[in-house]
C-alpha cells in the first residue's frame, strides 16, 4: 500500500479519512493507543481470514471506507471487492493501491447485488453503526457462498467502559434509524455482547466459529495510560495483553474493548 500525502485539491472526505490513516498506518505517533489498537485488530482479522481462505478467494469488504483491509488482503493474493456508501472514497483507495486485484462496488450495503457469491464478507467496525444489526448480518450472509464466511469486528459491548445499549434489550430498534450510518465513534448505536452473537448468527443461518476479544485499557491507551506507550516497549504492552486474554472468560469480556467474530454459512461447499 502506498503512503500518500494530503494535496491541496483533495475533497473533504479524503482529508477526513487521511487523518485516520496518518495515525493508524502512516506512522503519526500522536495517539499511540489508537495506533496499537487499530493494528492489533488488523492482525487478528488477517489471521482469522487467512485461517479459512486460500489465495484467489473472493472477498467483499463492506463499508470499507479508506480501504486498508481491501488493499492488505489484495496484496496477500485475494480477489477483493471494495464497497462503501461514500462513493467518492473510491478515488482515495485507488490512490493508495500498489498491487493486487481490487474491484470497486460503491453503494448502500443493504442494496448490493452481485452475479456471484463471495468466499468471505468482511465488515470491520460497521455493525455497531446500523439500527438493525440482525438485518445487516442476514444481508451479509446472503452474499457468501454456502460454506463461506462472514468476518466481523466491532467494539465489545461487555467492556466495562461501554455506554451503549444492548440490541437484544431494545424493543423497537427502528427508533435509531435516523442516526444510522454515521461514521466514527459518534455513530455507534448498539455495542454487541458476546452472548448476543449466537442468536444473531442463527437468525442469519450462520454458525458461530470463533470469537476473539482483545485490546485492554493499557493497549488501547484508556484510563490515562496513553503516556505509557511512549515509555514501555511494545513487547511489554503485548505481553500484558497476552496475560489478560488468558483470564477467565467473564474477566476477558469485561477487560477488552474489541471483538472479532468469524461466522460460517451453512450448506454444502
Amino acid at each position: 500500500m502506498k503512503i500518500v500525502h494530503q494535496a491541496s485539491d483533495w475533497p473533504e472526505s479524503w482529508r477526513h479519512v487521511h487523518e485516520f490513516d496518518k495515525v493508524e498506518i502512516f506512522g503519526d505517533r500522536s495517539n499511540p493507543g489508537h495506533t496499537r489498537a487499530y493494528r492489533n485488530r488488523a492482525r487478528h482479522l488477517m489471521e482469522m481470514a487467512g485461517s479459512v481462505l486460500t489465495p484467489g478467494a473472493r472477498i467483499l469488504d463492506l463499508a470499507a471506507a479508506q480501504g486498508n483491509y481491501t488493499l492488505w488482503l489484495a496484496e496477500r493474493g485475494f480477489d477483493v471487492t471494495w464497497n462503501d456508501l461514500r462513493s467518492d472514497l473510491e478515488g482515495y483507495v485507488r490512490l493508495k493501491w500498489e498491487h493486487g486485484t481490487v474491484r470497486y462496488a460503491p453503494g448502500d450495503a443493504f442494496a448490493l447485488k452481485f452475479p456471484h457469491f463471495f468466499d468471505l464478507v468482511l465488515a470491520t467496525e460497521i455493525i455497531e453503526h446500523v439500527a438493525h444489526p440482525d438485518a445487516f448480518l442476514r444481508k451479509a450472509a446472503l452474499l457468501v457462498r454456502p460454506g463461506g464466511y462472514v468476518l466481523l469486528s466491532t467494539p465489545n459491548g461487555g467492556y466495562f467502559l461501554s455506554d451503549r445499549p444492548r440490541f437484544s434489550d431494545t424493543p423497537d430498534p427502528s427508533r435509531y434509524e435516523a442516526m444510522q450510518f454515521r461514521p466514527d465513534a459518534d455513530g455507534h448505536i448498539f455495542l454487541l455482547h458476546e452472548d448476543e452473537l449466537g442468536p444473531l448468527a442463527r437468525d442469519a443461518c450462520l454458525a458461530l466459529r470463533e470469537v476473539r476479544l482483545f485490546t485492554n485499557p493499557l493497549t488501547n491507551g484508556h484510563l490515562k495510560t496513553a503516556v505509557l506507550h511512549h515509555i514501555l516497549p511494545g513487547v511489554v504492552l503485548d505481553g500484558v495483553e497476552r496475560v489478560t486474554r488468558r483470564l477467565p472468560r467473564p474477566a476477558v469480556r469485561w477487560l477488552h474493548t474489541a471483538m472479532a467474530v468469524l461466522l460460517q454459512r451453512g450448506g454444502a461447499e
